[in-house]
């Protein structure tokens, strides 16, 4: 029973100080009036004459920069080299900028292999770097194709450093 009457008396303590200080009134802060000022006199002035406009100067043009360098192939195939891809993207970059060039997309490949596998792999080749550029946004009307095979090495076919720089495609402006 007394520990009845404690917990009793302890939540009415309780209550009690909870009551008393949602009780409690709040201060009232006046809020200083607002001084008025006396407006400053107002002058008239003269309109002056509108300034000529001077002609805005013309914007420029950045022309295409169209040479572009060789874009380069694994062996024996098709497949861009992951090198080129930055080439070709700054390719696709200046062949947008005047849509209205048309370009010629020449293949070419290394002395081994057949003639005919070098041409065949030299239009694919070709076929490769046009649909990379199509994909980038150049329009596929702009770009022909041809294959040269072998026949028009920029390097000697005797060392394989020669070889793979005659693994390419140029672009010739038409």
């Amino acid at each position: 029973m007394k520990s009845l009457r404690t917990s009793l008396l302890l939540a009415a303590i309780g209550l009690l100080a909870i009551s008393v200080q949602s009780c409690k009134t709040k201060k009232v802060i006046a809020k200083p009036t607002p001084v008025e000022r006396p407006a400053p006199p107002v002058e008239e002035k003269k309109p002056e004459p509108a300034p000529e406009p001077k002609p805005a100067p013309a914007p420029v043009e950045e022309k295409p920069n169209y040479n572009f360098s060789n874009v380069q192939f694994e062996f024996n195939s098709g497949v861009l080299k992951t090198a080129s891809f930055e080439v070709l993207d700054r390719i696709a970059a200046e062949m947008k900028k005047d849509p209205s060039v048309k370009f010629i997309l020449n293949g070419h490949s290394s002395i081994e292999g057949s003639a005919a596998h070098n041409m065949s792999l030299s239009v694919d080749r070709a076929n490769s770097v046009k649909l990379y550029l199509i994909n980038a946004g150049v329009s596929s009307a702009n770009l022909s194709i041809k294959g040269y095979g072998a026949t028009q090495p920029v390097a000697s076919n005797d060392t394989e450093e020669g070889k793979a720089l005659n693994r390419r495609v140029e672009f010739k402006r038409n």
